[in-house]
């Protein structure tokens, strides 16, 4: 059972489940939140009530997500602390203005902003370059960024070395699943292994001749292209919607591939919002 659907249950019984997704001892963990273990085992066994600061520096300690520390807090019995802003919401200005100067400053080369869990919020104009090889079904609302690139029916019939970029997004995944427990992830997961590939999927990333990144290697009209990412969140966020976003901006990993995008930068400008993305105007 997935830290997520145990939200219901008493706050002491979270703080055991999530210290022991973390691996922590009681010892370890009132150590490291300079509380007594006896203390900790009352919180955890309910014979004492946490404070609503003790129950904050507990998931500080835990190094819960915004969004879990609101669901420990309204099961010990407070009110949530973290606001969850839509994207469009006037006090997100800010944040729109800083995605799309990211976004447009990117070009020519692809980005993206996704949400905690994958799903297409913003993209630049230069995405058509990925979204034009999909097939309309995989970019039908809500856009799921990581199934349109594995999917039979998305990019993954045009990776030229698809096993190994699977293995990368696979592997990518199961590590936000095991910081975040999330159960939403784990069944996505499933449906991204389920998908056919005809290459072997490395269980450890090890460099090709001359590699130093993972590179993502596409079959387009104009050639082969290459590209290696990079993805950036938001500094010390207080709200959920920021704290999950995260801007994924590719690069070109060779000469021919950054030609190809600037001579193809002409036929396209500006921000461009695609079917299923959030509105940040």
């Amino acid at each position: 059972m997935t830290i997520t659907a145990l939200s219901h249950r008493p706050v002491g019984e979270l703080l055991r489940q999530w210290r022991e997704h973390r691996r922590l001892s009681q010892l370890d963990l009132a150590i490291q939140a300079d509380i007594s273990t006896r203390h900790l085992s009352f919180l955890e066994t309910g014979r004492s009530k946490p404070s609503r600061d003790m129950v904050l520096h507990l998931a500080e300690e835990l190094d819960l997500a915004l969004r879990e520390r609101n669901r420990l807090l309204l099961a010990a019995g407070f009110a949530p602390v973290y606001s969850e802003s839509t994207l469009d919401a006037p006090r997100m200005e800010a944040v729109r203005g800083a995605l799309r100067q990211i976004l447009t400053g990117h070009e020519p080369y692809p980005a993206v902003v996704v949400d905690g869990r994958w799903n297409l919020v913003e993209a630049n104009a230069s995405l058509s370059l990925f979204t034009d090889l999909a097939s309309p079904s995989v970019l039908a609302a809500p856009v799921n960024v990581l199934r349109a690139s594995l999917h039979p029916d998305g990019l993954a019939p045009h990776i030229v070395n698809l096993g190994e970029w699977r293995g990368h997004l696979l592997g990518r995944l199961r590590r936000q699943i095991a910081i975040t427990a999330d159960a939403e992830l784990e069944a996505l997961h499933e449906e991204l292994r389920s998908y056919p590939c005809d290459q072997p999927e490395p269980e450890v990333e090890l460099p090709g001749p001359g590699d130093i990144v993972v590179p993502l290697r596409l079959r387009h009209e104009s050639g082969e292209l290459a590209f290696f990412s990079t993805i950036a969140t938001f500094g010390t966020p207080l709200d959920i919607t920021v704290a999950e976003l995260a801007i994924e901006s590719f690069f070109p990993a060779d000469q021919k591939t950054a030609e190809i995008l600037r001579s193809a930068a002409s036929r396209s400008a500006g921000t461009a919002q695609w079917p299923g993305a959030g509105a940040a105007e």
